[in-house]
């Protein structure tokens, strides 16, 4: 007696193959929220943790202060090295109405004829001031004064520095014609080249020295520092530098032009200094306060004629290098919804912590 051989049509083999296969897409999909879920679990473990910890560090911290010290938070000591004509003071503003209420101290670093160098004895004094005057912890240091480096004097904890730059003509066009018709801050004050009634353009037509390529040389010494290369109109050394020490040794350098991003982003990572930073500038009558009077911009062809130079393409190449950099730190921080800014929330968090905790 032969098997009895059933035979399935093709259409019903077919029928079995599909149901296989939508049980297997189930089963998968199934499995694959399960992970989500032990992930999600597991991450709100490890937050919880991180929360015990914290707090049986900070009442183990509150035990053991028997008597007041000085916090890491108030041995902070941030140096605003400003370059002139970059919207410095408006800035400035900002830290003088926040340090009553954020309780920190406001000095301006006053220097003989603005020199932004400082001799080598002074430079001592500065140092010494800055990490032992306690009583002024913490602190906000301002004045245009070109960029130290504090390690060079032995120092272990080294200051928060930050600036701001502008672009290199813009902020020559606003110096010349503040030097000549002041600026709405302290209206009654008589500059230097008060009287001088030469347009910006006149001045480079005529190949005037306060307009010369030359005074374009500013904003890469300050931040290339206290070496005598630094001031060496030209210098490619100076120029890299400048952008080392700018990567390397600040926290963050903003752009006149997007001042308001850079307050943001301040507040963000020293509240200490500028919690309160933004409305304020949003808000705040002293925000802008101070605008160049008369000024006018140049023409296309003074513009033009000034590009020519190797001296406005070095500092320009510093510019761009700047804004490049602080869009890079913007974009990982910032982002814009309805016109308006806004900063991204923690976007890490600690897991498989051991030794687990009782």
């Amino acid at each position: 007696m032969g098997l009895l051989r059933i035979m399935i049509p093709p259409k019903f083999q077919l029928l079995a193959l599909l149901a296989f296969a939508v049980a297997m897409f189930f089963l998968e999909n199934q499995i694959q929220k399960l992970e989500e879920s032990r992930g999600k679990l597991e991450r709100a473990i490890a937050r919880h943790e991180v929360r015990e910890i914290e707090q049986r560090h900070t009442q183990d911290g509150l035990r053991e202060r028997e008597t007041p010290s000085v916090a890491d938070s108030e041995d902070v000591v941030v140096i605003y090295n400003r370059v002139p004509k970059t919207a410095s003071t408006s800035f400035t503003n900002i830290a003088y109405d926040l340090c009553g209420k954020n309780h920190y101290h406001v000095l301006h670093i006053n220097t003989t004829k603005n020199n932004p160098v400082m001799s080598m004895q002074d430079q001592v004094r500065f140092v010494k001031n800055v990490t032992e005057w306690r009583e002024m912890k913490p602190a906000f240091y301002h004045g245009h004064v070109s960029f130290l480096d504090f390690t060079k004097f032995g120092v272990k904890k080294k200051p928060v520095y930050i600036n701001v730059i502008r672009d290199p003509i813009e902020r020559l066009v606003s110096y010349y014609y503040f030097l000549r018709f002041g600026d709405d801050y302290r209206p009654g004050l008589r500059r230097r080249k008060q009287g001088d009634k030469k347009t910006f353009d006149e001045c480079v037509s005529a190949g005037g020295s306060d307009c010369a390529p030359e005074k374009l040389w500013l904003q890469i010494p300050f931040f290339c520092g206290h070496y005598s290369e630094c001031w060496n109109v030209g210098s490619h050394w100076a120029l890299e530098q400048a952008k080392y020490n700018l990567v390397n040794e600040y926290l963050l350098v903003g752009v006149t032009e997007e001042l308001e991003d850079f307050v943001m982003m301040l507040e963000a990572a020293l509240p200490r200094f500028f919690r309160g930073a933004t409305e304020l500038y949003r808000t705040g009558k002293k925000s802008h306060l101070r605008k160049t009077s008369e000024k006018k911009p140049p023409t296309k062809e003074s513009i033009a004629k000034l590009q020519q130079s190797a001296i406005w393409k070095m500092e320009n190449e510093f510019y761009e290098f700047a804004l490049e950099q602080f869009q890079f730190v913007r974009a990982h921080a910032v982002r814009e919804k309805d016109g308006e800014l806004y900063l991204l929330a923690q976007n890490f968090f600690y897991e498989k912590i051991y030794p687990k905790t009782n």
